[in-house]
């Protein structure tokens, strides 16, 4: 029976996607001499954030994920980014085929949260890899399902983040609001003659600041 092995190879941006895309090179390898016709393939990608260090900065953004550095012992464990899914065309020994990581930027989920905290250095990523195998086995024509054990580690540079992000989202990001809260701010807004969303926003910041002061 033939072995299958995945391992990856890179991940870059997607430069043509609607949506913010990275695109994770990944090799497959088939050890034996039996023909792949095809692997119906799916991935879960996990963040492993105890695999690397955190500057204080990247700490206190990463405050309301696992709490301050001295509870990370207890509070900071992988968790998953996201699933994925390709088809892998026939082959025989090695490919290769690229898996879509359609990524958001919603700072309510986790995972664009921990990696909006994250300056420089790497992210450790953990792939996990399952599916249905279609090959030539001994007795004709065989299905099997790719085994529970097969996975990956990729440590893939903040900068690839970074760079997708700055591609769809030039120097703004999302936050979702109430729609309470959006009429609310909207009122605000229009009262004070100001030109948008953001300006009320910081606008409100100062007021609070000055009360602060006070």
């Amino acid at each position: 029976m033939t072995d299958i092995t995945f391992a990856v190879v890179g991940i870059e941006p997607e430069s043509y996607a609607v949506t913010p895309t990275l695109n994770a090179r990944l090799g497959v390898a088939a050890v034996g001499d039996d023909a792949i016709h095809a692997i119906a393939l799916r991935c879960q990608v996990r963040i492993e954030p105890m695999r690397r260090g955190y500057s204080d900065d990247e700490a206190a953004g990463l405050l309301d994920l696992f709490g301050p550095r001295e509870r990370w012992a207890n509070t900071m464990h992988n968790f998953q980014w996201l699933q994925t899914a390709a088809m892998v065309q026939g082959f025989t020994g090695a490919t290769q085929v690229t898996l879509p990581l359609e990524c958001t930027y919603d700072f309510e989920v986790a995972a664009a949260k921990y990696l909006h905290a994250l300056r420089d250095g790497c992210v450790p990523l953990q792939f996990l890899f399952s599916g249905t195998i279609f090959a030539k086995g001994p007795r004709g024509f065989e299905v099997r399902q790719v085994p529970w054990d097969r996975e990956d580690r990729f440590q893939m540079p903040v900068s690839v983040w970074r760079d997708l992000i700055a591609q769809h989202y030039p120097n703004t990001g999302w936050l979702r609001l109430h729609r309470d809260t959006i009429d609310a701010l909207a009122a605000y807004r229009s009262e004070r003659g100001l030109l948008s969303f953001d300006e009320a926003v910081t606008s409100l910041l100062e007021e609070n600041k000055t009360e602060e002061l006070r």
